[in-house]
């Protein structure tokens, strides 16, 4: 068997751009002709490769020939690149984030990645178990992802490990203090989403078997707004707790207590120019984070403990 390129191509346009009558418009072909490529590219492999949804989606089959399509339009682009040298050629790279480190570290990426005039970059804020998702489907190239166990044909390297601390308000303690201190079980608690355990496990390490009253707020800048507001305690990075102690709006919560969530660089192995750049940009900026985030310099042991969900 030997997959036509044009085939792999039009799978993912339908990948990225959710749609067949996206895809064309894409490739600059009809929506028909997009069909026909994909009945034809499933005749060949003998499975169904797209499921005809809104997005559309790749199944598991579609998933691995989406990885190989990438790649090569990857490989294809800078090979292109490299031949013609043509102003304004540039080279699509898909990657994944957690929010927590965009608008923290990786703010320094992106500064050095707008002074490259060969490059697209094609961010998606993700948390850490759909960014492996993305990295397994072939969506995206890379991941920064607190999930240090590499997808299958992906390399993975520490970069940083993001302190969280709780805090609450003054006013919101001292409604909730007893007579051994603050009273974890009754106090309202903040969180980010569903997958968000940050605060949970620093219940845990306070014996608290109850669920407090807990808010949702999936919105980084909207997360910090609630705590400052106070709607209840949440654990915040220290960029975000700082000004909060400083203006006297927020109060740090029991001198000892913090969750660490180590977040790693996951990218497929592929002999890319410009992802190996972009890998050398995320480890600058990682060793640069300062008071954000701690640098890790040895690789996580064969035996990990339980992954921590990037709340943002």
């Amino acid at each position: 068997m030997r997959l036509q390129s044009e085939h792999l191509a039009t799978l993912l346009a339908i990948v990225d751009a959710g749609t067949f009558d996206g895809a064309a418009r894409r490739l600059h072909i009809t929506p028909s002709a997009v069909s026909q490529r994909v009945k034809a590219l499933e005749v060949e492999v003998g499975q169904v490769v797209i499921v005809r949804s809104t997005p559309c989606r790749a199944t598991s089959a579609g998933e691995v020939l989406v990885r190989l399509a990438r790649q090569q339009a990857l490989l294809e682009s800078e090979a292109l690149a490299g031949l013609t040298a043509v102003a304004g050629e540039r080279v699509d790279l898909p990657i994944a984030v957690n929010a927590d480190s965009m608008s923290t570290w990786f703010g320094a990426v992106l500064g050095e990645v707008a002074a490259w005039d060969d490059v697209v970059l094609r961010v998606h804020v993700e948390d850490q178990d759909h960014s492996a998702r993305l990295l397994r489907s072939g969506e995206v190239l890379g991941a920064v992802t607190s999930d240090p166990t590499s997808v299958q044909g992906c390399s993975t390297e520490p970069l940083v490990t993001l302190r969280y601390v709780p805090a609450a308000t003054p006013g919101i303690v001292e409604r909730h203090r007893g007579r051994r201190g603050i009273d974890w079980a009754t106090m309202p608690l903040v969180r980010f989403n569903d997958k968000d355990d940050i605060q949970q496990r620093i219940l845990d390490r306070h014996g608290v078997t109850n669920v407090p009253p807990t808010h949702q707020v999936p919105d980084g800048g909207g997360f910090v707004a609630a705590v400052r507001a106070g709607l209840g305690w949440g654990a915040l990075l220290t960029t975000q707790l700082v000004p909060g102690l400083e203006s006297g709006d927020l109060v740090r919560l029991g001198s000892r207590d913090h969750v660490d969530v180590p977040l790693y660089w996951q990218r497929w192995r592929l002999p890319s120019e410009r992802l190996d750049r972009l890998s050398a940009a995320l480890r600058t900026a990682a060793e640069a984070a300062g008071p954000t985030a701690r640098r890790r310099t040895t690789r996580p042991a064969a035996a990990t403990p339980a992954t921590l969900h990037t709340r943002r």
